[in-house]
């Protein structure tokens, strides 16, 4: 009994003991939580799948297959939801044109994305969230713009989400706008969001956020055979594609390396995902992409804009790019029974709390720094209140150990400047801003002062 005792206590010892987690949801956004519908999700994949397939090159004036139908249907169901928006939706085709010479589409041809636009309610407020999936699909050979090309999974999923999404958020009111997109160009190149990614940049879009889903509705992975719907990845940049000489000394000086502005997103999307969405757990894959693969994210990385892509945690090759058939025993394709579309309502769920809760919260602190002028074991931060938008309740200071890649703690203050006992040399820090209702903005990693 007594090395019963002890062996008891050793383990009580040496067995972590996780914190208690309370999580304050947002009745509004938990009721538009409540309302993306799983069978609008598969019935909307079954349409896409229904088009045969949607490769950039297949024809576009058919009105039942091709890429030209799958994105004049897309347009439709957005338009759908005008009548119910107050006026906030506006929904367009944007063209553009690309391929020639040495490039993946060897001839030029004419392509559109289709852009839903849910204006926000502050006309101050210029901050712009953009949502994006990809309508178009592929099968094994690059080229092959005839054979059946379904695109379930890939990435049906992620237009089913934005089309859910476009249905459950024109009906609310924002501050800031909300911009869903369904791009083509993708498989050939990214090129539908590189086109939106040159315009935002060039016309001065004030994107905050950008969220990409790329295959988001596959749970079972092939070969290792894992079966899961519980866990979603979000992958981001650690050292920002776009740096000027100042911003890399400074990252190199504050050994900032883990806490670019795509990195908090994604940090962003873990806390607020996991708070509203039950059973599912976000894990964070701190890599632009997958290996030798990349996503819409990437353009708007390239152009400076704070990017992550949401993607499912397996993933099941005998399902990618492959034409539907039997092959040694196994059926291929990317087809919508082999899409969990619970998983899907899920993801969408995540997309649907991040992109409420950001378009709610205050603008984010500006002119945050860290003293570093003197030899201390605390640490003062010092930050000034937005200059837009509605004024922060308070804000809350984010602490961790440098090895950890989470924020462990959030400390409330209604000031602008705070010391706190813990050393620089041991810990990084942040500051968001957030209302009286706890939505939050983004954490806004210091710069430095020197007094």
């Amino acid at each position: 009994m007594k090395k019963y005792i002890a062996l008891l206590a050793l383990l009580l010892i040496i067995t972590p003991v996780k914190a208690q987690v309370i999580d304050n949801r947002d009745p509004q956004i938990k009721k538009m939580e409540d309302d993306i519908s799983r069978e609008n999700i598969e019935k909307n994949v079954r349409t896409l799948v229904g088009f045969y397939t949607r490769h950039d090159l297949s024809v576009q004036d058919d009105p039942e297959k091709g890429i030209g139908a799958a994105w004049k249907w897309i347009k439709k169901e957005m338009e759908k939801n005008i009548p119910g928006s107050g006026g906030r939706l506006s929904v367009a085709f944007e063209d553009y044109s690309t391929g020639g010479k040495g490039e993946r589409i060897p001839h030029k041809v004419a392509l559109k994305n289709v852009v839903a636009t849910i204006k926000g309610t502050d006309p101050s407020d210029d901050r712009i969230i953009v949502v994006s999936a990809h309508l178009d699909s592929r099968a094994t050979i690059d080229d092959d713009s005839t054979s059946c090309a379904p695109g379930a999974d890939d990435d049906g999923s992620g237009v089913a989400a934005v089309l859910e999404l476009t249905r459950v958020l024109s009906k609310e009111k924002f501050p800031a706008t909300i911009v869903l997109m369904a791009v083509s160009g993708e498989e050939q190149g990214l090129y539908g969001s590189q086109h939106m990614a040159t315009k935002a940049k060039d016309e001065n879009w004030n994107i905050i956020a950008m969220l990409n889903n790329d295959m988001i509705g596959n749970s079972r992975s092939s070969g290792t055979l894992l079966d899961d719907n519980m866990k979603l990845r979000v992958f981001s940049e650690g050292i920002p594609a776009v740096e000027t000489k100042r911003e890399a000394a400074l990252r190199k000086y504050t050994s900032g390396d883990n806490d670019s502005k795509s990195r908090q997103l994604a940090r962003y999307v873990k806390e607020i995902g996991e708070r509203y969405v039950d059973q599912l757990g976000v894990t964070l894959v701190f890599r632009n992409d997958r290996f030798g693969r990349g996503g819409d994210q990437a353009p708007f990385s390239r152009a400076g804009f704070t990017a992550v892509r949401l993607c499912e945690f397996n993933e099941n090759y005998d399902h990618t790019h492959k034409v539907p058939g039997v092959v040694n025993g196994i059926k291929e394709g990317d087809l919508p029974e082999f899409v969990d579309y619970e998983y899907v309502r899920k993801n969408t769920c995540v997309n649907l709390a991040v992109i409420s809760d950001l378009a709610l919260a205050p603008y984010e602190p500006v002119n945050c720094n860290m003293v570093v002028s003197g030899l201390t074991n605390s640490t003062t931060l010092r930050w000034d209140t937005p200059q837009k938008g509605q004024n922060p309740a308070g804000y809350y200071v984010l602490i961790r150990e440098t090895y950890k890649p989470l924020w462990e703690k959030k400390i409330f203050v209604t000031g602008t400047e705070v010391t706190l006992p813990y050393s620089k040399d041991n810990y990084f820090f942040a500051v968001q801003s957030v209302d009286n209702k706890g939505h939050e903005s983004l954490a806004v990693f210091p710069g430095v002062a020197r007094r």
